[in-house]
Formats: C-alpha cells, structure tokens, sequence
C-alpha cells in the first residue's frame, strides 16, 4: 500500500479525508491569486529586459559572485547570468534559452512578447474569465498571426554570387550590438563564414567548422576572418622555423615519451649501469618516435599531450617543428581542415593519414609575447576561424556573443529562406490582422483575441519608447498608416531618419525567427495560465 503524506480521518458522516502533515511549514497559493503571483513574476523579468530591445536598446552589466563583469545586452545572457530564484522567473529564462537554441536571435523580443501577454491576461481574469479560456484564445491568436505572418513574408534570394541581401539581414541583428561601430565588417565577416561552410543544397550548415576565437589587444576593426584554423598556441621550441610552406601535418594524440606500463609499477635502479642503460633506453626510443614521424614524410607535428625539454630538444635537432598541448575541438577541425587523420599510435602513421596545408605561420601581437599559430590554404577550405580583436575581455566577449547572433540568423535564412520586415512592422501587421479577426468572432475568443493583438503591440511600443521617441503617438500614426496604405514595411524609425520604410532601410527579420517568438511566447503564457495551485516550503 502506497504511503499517505498524512493521517486519514472519517467526518460524521463516514466520509474519509487526509489530515496533512507539515502543513504548517507549506505555503499555498491556489486559484487566481497563485496565477496574479505568476503573472507578476514573468511582468517583472520582461521589464529588466525590455530596455536592451532594438538598435538604441541599453546594456546590462552583470556582475558574478567572484566578481567577474559581463556587459551585454543580449537577452539569453541577461537572462541566465541573471540569479533568479522564482520558479516562473525560471521557465522566462529557459523561454529566451529555447529562443536562442533554436534561432539564436531575438531572444529579447521573446521575453518582452511574453510578458506583455501575461499583462493582458490578467486583466481578462478581472474580468472573470476563466483561464482556459484566455489560453485558449490565445492560442487561437497565435495561429491567427502565423498564417498572417506566412501571407506577408517575402522570398529571399540566397547565392553565393550575390551577398548583399544577407549583409543587410546580419547589420540587422549586429545593428542592437556593441559592435554597432564596424557594423557592415563584423556582417559581412559573419556571411563570408557561413557562405564557406554552407552547404547550399541541402540548405545546412556546420556550425562546428567555424570556430570564433578571441584575442584581447588590439581594435575591434581588426577583426578577421581567417580561412583555415587559428590555435592559440606556438611552435615547442623558439628556434623552431616560424612560416612553413607545403606543410605535411603529422596529428598525434599519443605522448612523445617512452612507453609506461598501463598499470601501477615501480622500478628498482640498482647501479648506475642500470640507470645508464634505462636513459640510453629512453633516448632510443624518442629517437624511434621521431624517425617513424620523419619516415612518413610529416613536416610538422600537432600533438595534443605535451613533452619534457629533451624530447623537445631531439625535435629541433631533427628539424621536425612540433605544437604541443593542443585541444581535443582545435585537433578535430585541424583534421578537418587539412584532411588529415588523428593518429592514436606512432606505429600508425603512414604518408595518407597526414594532413595538408599551404602555409603555417605564427601571429604576434603588439608588444607582447603572446603568439598564434595559423594554418592556411588547407585541403579543406570549409573550415574557418573569425579572430575577434577589442580593447578588454568584456567587449572581444559581448562581440563574440553578436557575431555568434549573425552566423545563427544568416544559417536559418538559409534553412529558410523567407523575410519579413523587422522594426516592429511585422507586429503591427499582425496585430491588426489579430484585432480584424477578432470582429468576425462571436465566442468569448474574441476577448483573448483584441488582447493578444493589444500584446503584440508591446515590440514596437518598446523600440519606440528606446528610441526616444514618443511611443503611443509613434504606435498609433504606423497602425492608421499600415492600414491606409495596405502596407507591412511600415515600423519605427529607431535611428530617427524620417523615414518609416523598413524596406527601405533594409531592416530584415527571418520569418522562422519571427514565427517561432510567437510560437515560444504564446506555450509558456498558456502552460502559466494552466497552474492554479503552488505548493512551496515556507521559508521561500
């Protein structure tokens, strides 16, 4: 019999009921006031991130227990540097989580979305209508505003020839970002990327053979992209050649040094004949090591365990440059790249398993030691390395983070190749496609209807609001124009030009992105809306 969480009573009619225990410790919060606690909770988040929304949005600066900064306005890193403890603060972040999982842009406008619905419905239940209802109408909405979106959403032309239309679709993105300075650089490096590893057929992108690698010093503009892998590594030895040409690339991931028996053991040196012949032993073997990789014609070996200075020594006397420690991802691009093979064994090497590249040479940095290794004109040109230059750690990061926001835009605009306009015109197009909708309705829906199509309004109303300008008059004038005009390029003006025309202005959102912000938002709003009850232990 299954235990109860309490002792069981009958009442004077016989009728059995539990007497909990604890119940004292619990606290509980049932019917609509558990959902207003949520509501306020999922309210309170959306209004932190509301303010880094669109191109004139504000940072956040965060900082961690051991003092670590992070300065970003990207709201999935907001969010999860964020220490929320409310468990509906929870499912926001993993909201803008899934967002940036699955587009990896416009995990701000999510979150600010979701809210804004919360927000309506809580003044649908002051009115008294059941929850059920409001999430289904939502729902309804929701759908509403897709098969709006799919009507006004325009094809894209995708070719390698002509890259300037997914240029003007990265500024987009990097346009909110910190790198907003060498804007049209930092887009047309994130194309070129994606361009290279994309496989247009079958319309997919490896995002594992780009590999973003930052180095502090430097300006931002001196970011590059390099076709071929960048290791923040150098040569073993400093009299190692610095350029090879027509490189051979031997890759390793077996120590340079004497073999060791797999188990404990333990060594009695005797005499000193002994040590002698144990050295003498050791020393051939090295030299063993280094011939079987010379024998295979190798010219450059990558290893990624490390070796004591005579091994090193031996190298150099031997002419056979070698990198040292190298990681286990930097080892597999490397091998991707040169199309070589990882070699587990010396006795394995053999002249097909190496790899090849056209030039390796070291990078060196200002005044300081630090240097880089670059190994270019590879066999595989598919893989490459953006190297990301800034003045401190915190800006290489954040602009790390936007580059990472416009290979993720330009991989779905690939995957799927259809736009529409961003700057808030697509939500306001919805909007009043949701509000028209709600008219020929004559069910209690339309409630949830006019609300969702109120909520939509929350994107531009936050763009305007960021942008200085005044957000009810903005709103108002764009919707009477978006119906006037019969037109869903109209969105606001963030950068103040007079102009209203996203198209003009090529602002371009991916229409995946968009529809999956509306998707995203309106389940958690549903799922929040659906618990009435919350059991919690009291000291929370």
């Amino acid at each position: 019999m299954m235990s109860l969480p309490g002792s069981i009573a009958f009442d004077e009619y016989g009728r059995p009921f539990i007497i909990l225990r604890d119940q004292e410790n619990q606290k509980r919060l049932t019917g609509n006031e558990a959902i207003k606690s949520h509501i306020q909770a999922a309210k309170q988040i959306a209004h932190i991130i509301r303010t880094s929304l669109g191109p004139k949005g504000l940072d956040k600066m965060m900082v961690s227990g051991d003092g670590e900064v992070t300065v970003t306005n990207d709201g999935a890193t907001i969010l999860k540097l964020m220490d929320v403890d409310h468990e509906i603060g929870k499912l926001m972040v993993q909201l803008s989580q899934s967002q940036d999982d699955e587009i990896g842009d416009g995990t701000t406008g999510v979150v600010v979305l979701a809210g804004a619905l919360l927000e309506q419905a809580e003044s649908l239940l002051d009115r008294g209508i059941h929850p059920i209802r409001i999430a289904d109408g939502f729902e309804l909405a929701a759908q509403c505003a897709i098969k709006h979106l799919d009507s006004v959403a325009e094809p894209f032309p995708i070719s390698r020839d002509n890259k300037e239309p997914l240029i003007e679709v990265a500024m987009t993105t990097l346009g909110s970002k910190i790198v907003n300075k060498c804007h049209r650089q930092m887009a047309e490096i994130a194309v070129d990327a994606v361009l290279t590893v994309a496989d247009l057929e079958k319309k997919d992108v490896n995002f594992e053979l780009i590999k973003l690698e930052c180095k502090v010093g430097g300006r931002m503009e001196d970011t590059c992209l390099v076709k071929g892998v960048v290791v923040d590594k150098t040569m073993s030895h400093s009299q190692m050649p610095k350029i090879l040409k027509d490189v051979k690339l031997a890759i390793l991931t077996c120590p340079f040094e004497p073999p060791k028996p797999k188990t404990k053991h333990k060594l009695d040196v005797t005499s000193a004949e002994d040590y002698r012949k144990l050295r003498e032993y050791e020393q051939e073997k090295f030299l063993t090591m280094v011939k079987q990789v010379k024998d295979a014609g190798a010219t450059l070996a990558i290893c990624q365990w490390g070796f004591d200075d005579e091994a090193n020594h031996l190298l150099l006397q031997q002419e056979l440059p070698a990198v040292r420690w190298v990681g286990g991802p930097e080892i597999e691009l490397i091998a991707i790249a040169t199309g070589g093979r990882i070699v587990p064994r010396f006795e394995e090497l053999t002249p097909d398993k190496l790899g090849y590249a056209g030039l390796v040479r070291e990078l060196s940095f200002g005044t300081t030691k630090d240097k880089m290794l670059v190994i270019e004109e590879c066999k595989n040109t598919r893989a490459v390395t953006i190297l990301i230059r800034g003045g401190n750690q915190m800006i290489t990061a954040e602009a790390k983070r936007s580059i990472h926001d416009a290979l993720c835009v330009v991989r779905s605009l690939i995957q799927d190749s259809r736009i529409v306009y961003g700057g808030g015109a697509a939500e306001i197009s919805c909007s009043l496609a949701v509000a028209r909708e709600a008219d020929q309705l004559s069910t209690l829906e339309q409630y949830a209807f006019r609300s969702f199509s109120v909520a939509l309004e929350s994107v531009p109303l936050a763009l305007a609001e960021n942008s200085g300008l005044p957000p009810i008059e903005t709103l108002s004038e764009l919707k009477s124009r978006h119906v006037a005009e019969n037109t869903s390029t109209l969105g606001v003006d963030c950068m103040l030009t007079g102009n209203s025309d996203m198209k003009e202005h090529h602002v371009i959102e991916s229409l995946h992105s968009k529809k999956q912000q509306i998707i995203l938002a309106t389940q958690l709003v549903k799922m929040i809306l659906k618990i009435d009850d919350v059991r919690s232990p009291a000291d929370k």
